[in-house]
């Protein structure tokens, strides 16, 4: 396959095991998939989360530049609102002075803002029936958990606990300044260039995620920045995302066209049974996102199987669990090629999470032997 793939952790923190494991397994896994051939390996930033480590992506990714040679590293994404442009630009500044030609600063919008837009998105009544487009599921929007205000009031306290010293700045004004602070001459108050150093002069490259074709996307295609959008997360609005994107593009010193990567929730073994097994916990694990604990560490299959479904309980994560690809190398990468052709998508980005370790790497080795062969 021409498309390059790339790596997306959580650094999941899985039942029985700490934050410590976590982490350390981040770190294996990175220097893993750098020898299997995958382009980028990203970190997300999530806080009081207890099933999720990555909640300092400029940290752990110094450690993961430490660990690897090769590999780009980023984050996917810094939540900006949480912290101000210059902070950002500072901390990825400095990685990339570090590490030069290897550091990708994706950034995302946060702040109470965007919790009011998340809480309002996930408890709303689903829209339609969802579509197949050209083979590829775009599911409807979720249904809400039981119509509780638990997701969103949990919404609320991580932005009032995390802070968001830019939220009076709208989105594209905190992109554009990061942007300014590593590119310099952003404007001080006697006229002269504010010079942010380590930032100023780095060798890094700006993404921009977007779950929706909304502010984001917008923005992305606007400043002429690329741009990751998320099917893994919310897949029913994954062709909107883009679409919006190409239509705002506009060429820049860094980017001639539009510049998309698509990411997937990914589980490959070698039978499909034992694919399914080892991804049985994943809707257990979204229930919980989305009933508003927040991740729990992730279950063992034995664990999810005593999971009590229902009916509102499965509406709730059934765009997760049909557009999860889950099977043999040859059956996932198939389903790989349809998302790719379908939105056009120029890398992929591959998150995969199962309870085990050693299942987890070599779910990234079989597929890279099959789509990089």
């Amino acid at each position: 396959m021409s498309v390059p793939l790339s790596v997306l952790d959580l650094s999941p923190i899985v039942s029985g095991r700490s934050a410590s494991d976590a982490l350390r397994n981040t770190l294996d896994l990175a220097r893993r998939t750098e020898e299997f051939g995958y382009r980028r390996y990203w970190v997300a930033e999530h806080h009081l989360t207890p099933g999720v480590a990555s909640a300092a992506p400029a940290v752990l990714l110094t450690a993961i530049a430490g660990v690897t040679r090769s590999i780009r590293v980023g984050s996917a994404a810094v939540l900006l609102g949480q912290h101000s442009p210059l902070t950002v630009a500072e901390q990825f500044g400095t990685l990339a002075q570090l590490h030069p030609g290897r550091v990708d600063l994706g950034v995302g919008r946060s702040g109470k803002k965007r919790a009011r837009e998340l809480a309002e998105r996930l408890t709303a009544p689903a829209e339609g029936e969802g579509t197949e487009v050209d083979g590829l599921v775009v599911p409807p929007k979720p249904r809400a958990v039981a119509r509780s205000e638990t997701y969103a009031a949990r919404l609320r306290q991580q932005a009032e606990l995390v802070g968001a010293p830019a939220e009076e700045l709208d989105y594209r004004e905190q992109v554009g300044r990061v942007r300014r602070f590593v590119e310099g001459g952003f404007p001080g108050p006697d006229g002269e260039p504010v010079r942010a150093h380590p930032a100023e002069g780095a060798d890094l490259q700006m993404w921009v995620l977007a779950s929706s074709g909304g502010e984001s996307a917008a923005t992305a295609g606007e400043l002429g920045l690329p741009l990751a959008a998320s099917y893994h997360i919310t897949p029913s609005t994954v062709l909107e995302t883009v679409e919006s994107y190409r239509e705002h593009f506009r060429p820049s010193a860094h980017l001639e066209r539009p510049h998309v990567a698509v990411s997937a929730d990914v589980v490959v073994a070698d039978t499909t049974e034992r694919a399914r097994e080892l991804a049985a916990p994943y809707g257990v694990w979204v229930h919980s996102i989305r009933a508003g604990a927040g991740a729990i560490p992730f279950p063992t299959p034995a664990e999810a199987a005593e999971f009590e479904w229902d009916d509102e309980s499965r509406d709730v994560v059934a765009d997760r669990l049909t557009t999860q690809f889950v099977g043999t190398p040859d059956e996932v990468a198939d389903e790989l090629a349809t998302l790719q052709r379908v939105t056009g998508a120029d890398e992929l980005v591959i998150t995969t999470i199962t309870h085990d370790h050693p299942d987890r790497v070599r779910s990234y080795d079989l597929l890279a032997k099959t789509w990089l062969s």
